[in-house]
């Protein structure tokens, strides 16, 4: 069954197969109770821009680095996580399947091994994420670890999943700023009132991550984010947050506000904060995430993910 499991989510990983619009239904899906206000707020300035993943990595095992990680290793993939004891596997892969909007998935490991070779050679899941989440029974602990070793346990399984800070640096590239960055601040995340698909005990709302841009703008920002399918794509939603069930916009569900100009409008993407309020359905004895914003950063170039559709003239 694992050798099978680890085919089918190869599968779901490497061909970007199920790209469903039906997590994306309209009709009201009543959100989990989560504390949202235990999640760590980071400094407003960051002390040091990483260029490189390694460095990045060994700075957060040694405890010199636990801050949100957007526009950290510019060019490299970031990664939200999730850790699930063995028997849940089956059914979170489902998920992603189900939802790759939100879930795409990269990678994931061998139960107990919380190595990944493939796409970090010296990394450890349990030491090189700046901040983790712990869900017992489906309830978040308020306090956020920097090292999971003392957790861990020989049939944790844990999975990669695509992270739209991985486009911020194309969308910068193509002078499009992102506010968050410029405004040292995590990106706010958002529940919605869109319901995912079901899969065993995972069942959620949708949540997503919102930056600002001007009409004429949106265009060129669904253009090049469309191309990293497999790191959320392009928007889901742009305009009206009450549309999609959000009351106020300066009060984000995850991370923080940021400055909205008159002339911008939010423009929303999936995120991977989704599965976090799945594990509050499925309500395993032990779950392990990253923090919203404190992503794992890989080895793996952002251009690798990129799929450019050329039209002949």
């Amino acid at each position: 069954m694992q050798h099978d499991r680890r085919r089918f989510v190869r599968g779901i990983a490497l061909s970007g197969l199920h790209r469903s619009p039906a997590c994306f239904a309209i009709s009201y899906f009543r959100a989990f109770v989560i504390d949202i206000r235990t999640v760590s707020s980071f400094s407003r300035t960051q002390e040091k821009v990483f260029a490189s993943p390694g460095e990045l990595r060994a700075a957060v095992r040694a405890g010199r680095f636990a801050g949100q990680t957007a526009g950290q290793c510019p060019g490299y993939v970031q990664t939200n996580v999730v850790i699930l004891p063995a028997e849940y596997a089956d059914e979170f892969a489902e998920f992603c399947g189900a939802n790759d909007r939100p879930c795409p998935l990269v990678a994931m490991t061998s139960p107990g091994d919380p190595r990944l070779p493939d796409v970090a050679a010296d990394a450890d899941l349990r030491t090189d994420v700046p901040r983790y989440r712990v869900f017992r029974g489906g309830a978040a602990d308020r306090v956020e670890p920097t090292d999971i070793r003392g957790l861990w346990r020989d049939d944790f399984v844990g999975f990669l999943l695509g992270c739209s800070f991985t486009f911020e640096a194309a969308l910068v590239a193509a002078g499009l700023r992102v506010r968050h960055i410029d405004e040292g601040r995590n990106v706010p995340m958002y529940r919605t009132n869109r319901p995912c698909r079901s899969a065993g005990r995972f069942a959620g709302p949708l949540v997503v991550s919102m930056r600002p841009y001007r009409r004429d703008q949106i265009n060129e920002v669904v253009r090049i984010t469309g191309e990293f399918p497999r790191m959320h794509g392009a928007p889901v939603h742009v305009g009206d947050p009450a549309a999609i069930g959000i009351a106020d916009i300066t009060k984000p569900d995850f991370g923080d506000a940021v400055t909205i100009h008159e002339d911008e409008l939010p423009v929303f993407w999936a995120c991977g904060v989704t599965p976090q309020l799945a594990l509050v359905a499925a309500k395993p004895e032990i779950a392990i995430t990253h923090s919203p914003g404190h992503m794992f950063v890989t080895e793996l170039r952002d251009e690798a993910f990129r799929e450019v559709v050329h039209i002949a003239s």
